[in-house]
């Protein structure tokens, strides 16, 4: 909960941060390069659970890996608070996607690693879980937001370090009660391979430092150059995993099946995460705020989705707790997920008409995405537990959030072809081909269910 308050806190601030100007307490930067930079950020956080994963199967455990993640998570907090313009900026977020990265995946492993495989309770442990996350996500924006109108940027940013050190001293009083396994690396590396990967992370981090002294890769070209890393990360883990001897025959098909949802989930959190992208800045500009004679920050709109996650996540698992072996597939609720999140853009249609939209239809569109969040993010996190090879746990879970990587990159690099006067074919673009999607994810459940065996 309270990683997740750190971390919207802060994302709620990032694009005002980055386009206001500087007379307003932001760096003045233009608004459609900030909006692809906050998607590239996104996408970087969520590409960085591939090194989080690593790191807890191969050498520390989840539990380790998410301590020391948080660690990163609060001091990047603090270098945003602290530090002044560009260099606080790159500091704070580096830390903070390198955190968030290793705490994502290794919470999640350790959610899964309290139910067997064949729980029916997995997917409403997993909904109650994404609640108490969703705690934090509206708590966060609300308070970092009001801090940041009245006292500055840089004191919302400070509350945030504030969350994540109480988030801390919680868990550390606590950690000693996870299962033993969250300690133990489910694929450990031989002391004899170790100096090789040393040189690999060097020779990565020289190259990806050499990429922006050369200019190779530069703010403007940051989003597309992510996605472009997350896709070839991605086809190299699936060949990895595939062929591993550790896997065997059973599980292998398992992980075919998991490509389907890889690209689904891509695709709806294209469009899901451009709240923090394009509806960041459609709720700073085009929407009607006022309530009354006061006017609410546009940073509060991101705590609309949590306030609805609080109030169905119970309800949406106790949906599958009754409903049991006679739930829908998880490739239903996939395809159910990206039809209801299509229908959600194109009713941005009609509001084209006004000058300056309406609050409450902004919420309703909201609560659309809340709808096709609970029917797919909770869910493919469960089945990425289910799917996963023995020897590939928290990495199947990290591949689960490369798709989440690429989609969240793809909000930043898509918000940039919205323009004022040409509304109408983004949204149709949008909300259409993700309809599409949704309906080919539900004609090919009887393919799945195939592959997947028992696994419902």
């Amino acid at each position: 909960m309270w990683e997740r308050f750190s971390f919207y806190g802060m994302q709620g601030l990032l694009a005002y941060y980055m386009y206001y100007s500087v007379t307003d307490g932001g760096l003045g930067m233009d608004q459609g390069l900030a909006l692809s930079l906050v998607g590239a950020y996104g996408g970087a956080v969520y590409l960085s659970t591939i090194l989080g994963a690593w790191l807890s199967d191969r050498l520390f455990g989840s539990e380790r890996v998410l301590f020391f993640s948080a660690i990163a998570i609060m001091l990047g907090h603090i270098g945003l608070a602290l530090l002044p313009g560009y260099v606080g900026l790159v500091v704070g977020l580096v830390l903070v996607a390198i955190g968030s990265g290793g705490l994502k995946a290794n919470a999640v492993a350790l959610v899964g690693s309290l139910y067997s495989k064949d729980d029916p309770r997995i997917d409403a442990g997993f909904s109650l879980f994404y609640m108490g996350v969703n705690i934090g996500g509206l708590l966060g924006p609300l308070l970092t937001g009001w801090l940041q109108v009245k006292y500055g940027f840089h004191i919302g940013f400070a509350a945030a370090a504030v969350g994540m050190a109480i988030g801390l001293a919680i868990y550390a009083m606590g950690r000693k009660k996870l299962p033993e396994s969250g300690r133990i690396p489910s694929n450990p590396l031989p002391a004899a391979e170790r100096n090789r990967y040393v040189v690999i992370f060097v020779a990565v981090i020289v190259l990806i430092i050499a990429a922006f002294a050369s200019k190779i890769v530069t703010p403007q070209n940051l989003a597309s150059t992510i996605a472009y890393v997350v896709i070839a990360a991605s086809i190299v883990y699936f060949a990895l995993i595939l062929r591993s001897k550790k896997v065997n025959a059973t599980e292998r098909k398992q992980v075919w099946a998991f490509i389907p949802f890889y690209i689904g989930s891509a695709a709806f959190w294209a469009l899901f995460q451009q709240q923090f992208t394009f509806i960041a800045a459609y709720s700073d500009q085009r929407l009607d705020r006022h309530l009354g004679s006061w006017e609410m920050p546009p940073s509060w709109v991101t705590s609309i989705n949590p306030v609805f996650i609080i109030i169905f996540a119970g309800i949406f698992a106790a949906l599958w707790t009754k409903l049991g072996k006679r739930q829908p597939r998880t490739s239903m609720k996939f395809g159910l997920s990206l039809v209801v999140v299509g229908a959600a853009f194109l009713l941005f249609i009609p509001l084209e008409s006004f000058v300056k939209t309406p609050l409450l239809a902004l919420v309703g569109i909201l609560l659309l995405c809340t709808f096709a969040e609970l029917l797919l993010s909770p869910v493919g996190q469960a089945i990425a537990t289910k799917l996963a090879p023995a020897a590939f746990g928290t990495q199947m879970i990290a591949l689960f959030f490369l798709s989440v990587s690429l989609g969240t990159t793809l909000s930043g690099v898509l918000a940039g072809y919205y323009t004022e006067g040409n509304e109408i074919p983004y949204f149709i673009g949008m909300g259409g081909t993700a309809v599409v999607l949704g309906i080919a994810m539900m004609a090919a459940t009887p393919a799945l269910k195939k592959l997947m065996g028992s696994i419902h």
